[in-house]
């Protein structure tokens, strides 16, 4: 239990750019223990660093929290995100520094794995493609690359945590055959869900479809990348709808202008939003939809309740529900 949770009432800086979420009534919840709750004029570091001094713990949506933030706020002892993912902090200066940092699990699981299934038909049957073609050109099933039976294709899961898991149980009635990987789980692990282990390389080298579902870290970002992509089939489907930096954008547009892969199917990218010049903009190989697997009315409630729970369990306890383990 920290002195600063537990103590005493706490300063919650509310930096939040989730807009469409009503956080309002948990932030109540927060202020009915006796916490000070207050709304910044922006997520941005500027605001943060203007408006947060005194604040023991941050409310954050995707705005980021590098060293420098950390450092300038003497107080901060939790940072609570409203997101399963914790790119957005450097977790190795928040280890430093004995800043607490909390994500959200399990909020949005049912969301996202149905979008990563709804985004891969999309690819391999075309839909996306097709509805292009007759808009602009007509009614030419030949459009699009003749199809594969998914009963006689492999599905490769890379990372089997919550999400992976449930994305390749709606998956399974639909693939011949289900490889998976998971640099933490051991190979029983994955038996055990019913489908076969496989090395990341050996992954990539049998699977028709290859869907991402692990976080970004040091170790994961640009993970597929030119090399990868080489060693994955020809005529391959490509799904993330984890983090965009897991893959680099630049070798997948090379890798579909010359077509080595069927498709790609992104809820996801490296830049977010995506400028003018991104390489996957406009590509038509490639289906895109914006960070949007997580959204349904109950997700969103989950999120912001969580999110506000983390706080109140630091603040009563000087632990978050849902913490994420601290580097460095």
């Amino acid at each position: 239990m920290t002195e600063s949770a537990s103590a005493r009432p706490i300063v919650v800086a509310v930096c939040s750019d989730l807009d469409e979420l009503d956080i309002r009534p948990h932030l109540d919840r927060i202020a009915a223990e006796g916490h000070t709750v207050r709304f910044l004029t922006g997520w941005d570091r500027d605001a943060i660093l203007a408006e947060a001094g005194d604040a023991d713990a941050l409310m954050l949506g995707y705005g980021v929290v590098d060293a420098d933030v950390i450092d300038a706020l003497p107080r901060l002892g939790m940072i609570a995100l409203a997101s399963m993912g914790f790119d957005n902090v450097d977790l190795a200066a928040a280890g430093r520094r004995g800043v607490a940092v909390s994500n959200i699990v399990g909020a949005a699981t049912e969301e996202v794995a149905t979008h990563a299934l709804a985004l891969t038909l999309d690819a391999v049957r075309g839909i996306s493609a097709y509805d292009r073609s007759v808009r602009a050109d007509g009614w030419d099933l030949e459009s699009v690359p003749v199809q594969p039976r998914l009963s006689g294709r492999t599905l490769g899961v890379v990372g089997l945590g919550r999400i992976g898991v449930a994305y390749l149980e709606r998956a399974r009635p639909l693939f011949g055959r289900i490889v998976g990987h998971d640099p933490f789980l051991p190979d029983d692990r994955v038996r055990s869900l019913g489908i076969e282990p496989a090395t990341l390389d050996e992954l990539l080298r049998v699977a028709d479809v290859v869907s991402l579902h692990l976080p970004l870290t040091e170790q994961t970002h640009g993970l597929i990348g030119a090399q990868a992509l080489a060693a994955m089939k020809e005529d391959a489907v490509l799904v993330n709808v984890s983090r965009g930096g897991l893959i680099d954008s630049t070798a997948l547009r090379d890798a579909l202008d010359r077509g080595r892969l069927r498709a790609a199917a992104l809820d996801v990218l490296d830049e977010e939003p995506p400028g003018a010049g991104h390489p996957l903009l406009g590509h038509p190989r490639v289906t895109l939809t914006p960070h949007a697997g997580f959204r349904s009315a109950e997700a969103l409630e989950d999120y912001v309740r969580l999110q506000a729970d983390n706080i109140l369990a630091w603040a009563r306890t000087g632990a978050a529900l849902t913490p994420v383990p601290a580097l460095g």
